[in-house]
């Protein structure tokens, strides 16, 4: 990550790249797939997730694929998959440290 992105993802950013690196998806595919992986310990709710998404378009780390209606289709780019491996990374290292 640069200077200018954060230090670290929060849970909602990290779980809203992983949605989107296991496949293109809508919103409410991305909410869907974070209730569920989390068994629902984080549930997005609209403002938040389109926050982060918009939040995410601007440094381009998605894209909008295409649109059906009000449905908005994204996927991770390249700067985003490279975003979600360091933070992986990061967190790999956290619990190495923890003796995990």
């Amino acid at each position: 990550m640069t200077d200018k992105d954060n230090a670290y993802l929060s849970e909602p950013m990290f779980y809203t790249l992983m949605a989107l690196y296991s496949g293109e998806k809508c919103g409410t595919e991305i909410a869907d797939f974070i209730r569920k992986k989390t068994c629902d310990r984080i549930k997005m709710g609209p403002g938040t997730l389109y926050t982060l998404l918009g939040n995410f378009l601007a440094r381009r780390w998605i894209a909008e694929l295409r649109s059906q209606g009000r449905k908005r289709i994204y996927g991770i780019t390249q700067e985003g998959y490279r975003v979600y491996r360091a933070e992986i990374q990061r967190l790999k290292t956290c619990l190495r440290d923890a003796g995990e």
